[in-house]
């Protein structure tokens, strides 16, 4: 594979020579089961789809082109991605993990992985004293997530890495928010990188996948005995939808990033807005470290309306904005995170974390921002 410098250049071209029999200047769309060996033993790299297939090889290589990794390992899910990672640990091992994660991964660490013999203590890793305490004998993992969902939460990646190889520990960090457009954790010495590639890799809305990046030999070759063993991989044409969105990564971020801050400005103004949530705006708790980390602030916002009713109410209002349980797209998807993407936390740890019945997430699209404006306002002027 060819290893270009410049991110654009790389989200474009890296994984994707051309077709070698054809020329295409787009990888095909490798839809088969198995492949021909030419005698026992022969073959020309690829024997069984579910071990490897060269639409989904394309895009691991890509993606981990751009998060300036080695290995990338793609799976059918951002959960089964997650679900991979917690496979490197036995019973009795212990994660740390941002107190702020996705709603699927504590459903995952509490609902699943703990029936199996794993433990897990969901901590505020902004604050570094908190995280290294947190630590015990049999502590194996960090687990982190910055900017952290839906609470837009920063930790500082250098040191939680720091914190993670004195005390020997995996480190991982969850950046589907920031994406490697705007982030890179292994830079900062951190051990693997997950994706929902669903988000901002793909972009469009139309596919589901999830991704580990890691630099680790020993680590890569675990996770693709896992993609061998256990099955959940990506499918060829999900990989191929994903390899089209990631060739844009760089422009859509950009006007993510312009955006989100347009209307983060405009809501900090709205009398009905109670607080906002954005990196970005000078008034954040870690907007210096987001700054530093960060070459940009993304395109996620949170902010309150101090009710369940208000934010109900607001939610019935919106017309171009859509109500839905995801993000990363080219349009404006608005969620209510107590009550779809973190429901599976229980109220008091929703409430101790931040994710009040009042808490709106927003992630802003690339329409016209004078429209996402007056959506907004229309929503919210009846309040």
């Amino acid at each position: 594979m060819t290893r270009h410098k410049g991110f654009s250049t790389r989200a474009i071209h890296s994984g994707q020579d051309p077709e070698p029999v054809t020329g295409a200047i787009m990888p095909p769309v490798f839809l088969t089961s198995t492949y021909v060996q030419e005698e026992l033993g022969k073959h020309k790299g690829y024997e069984y789809s579910r071990v490897s297939n060269p639409t989904r090889t394309a895009l691991e290589e890509n993606v981990a082109a751009l998060e300036e990794g080695v290995h990338g390992m793609a799976f059918g899910s951002g959960t089964a991605a997650v679900d991979a990672i917690f496979h490197l640990l036995k019973p009795g091992d212990h994660v740390v993990l941002s107190r702020s994660v996705y709603g699927g991964t504590y459903r995952i660490a509490r609902m699943v992985w703990e029936k199996f013999g794993l433990q897990f203590d969901f901590v505020d890793s902004t604050d570094l004293g908190i995280l290294e305490r947190a630590i015990r004998p049999e502590t194996r993992m960090l687990f982190l997530e910055t900017p952290a969902n839906p609470t837009m939460e920063i930790t500082d990646l250098a040191g939680s890495a720091r914190i993670a190889r004195e005390h020997g520990l995996y480190s991982v960090v969850d950046n589907t928010f920031a994406t490697p457009a705007l982030q890179q954790p292994l830079r900062f010495g951190l051990t693997m990188v997950v994706h929902s590639l669903t988000k901002y890799l793909n972009g469009h809305s139309d596919m589901l996948g999830g991704v580990v990046i890691t630099n680790d030999d020993g680590i890569a070759e675990r996770l693709r005995f896992f993609q061998k063993a256990v099955g959940g991989i990506l499918s060829p044409f999900d990989a191929w939808l994903c390899l089209r969105g990631t060739k844009t990564l760089a422009v859509r971020m950009k006007q993510h990033c312009i955006n989100a801050m347009a209307v983060a400005e405009w809501l900090t103004r709205h009398p009905r807005v109670q607080q906002v949530y954005y990196p970005g705006l000078p008034d954040h708790p870690r907007h210096g470290l987001a700054k530093e980390q960060m070459s940009g602030f993304g395109g996620m916002i949170s902010f309150e309306l101090g009710s369940l009713e208000a934010a109900a109410g607001f939610l019935r209002g919106i017309r171009l904005c859509a109500l839905a349980e995801s993000l990363g797209g080219v349009e404006t998807i608005v969620t209510h995170p107590a009550s779809m993407t973190h429901a599976a936390i229980p109220p008091s740890l929703r409430k101790e974390i931040g994710v009040t019945d009042g808490l709106v997430r927003i992630s802003v699209g690339l329409e016209d921002v004078e429209d996402l404006c007056a959506d907004l306002e229309a929503a919210l002027d009846p309040l």
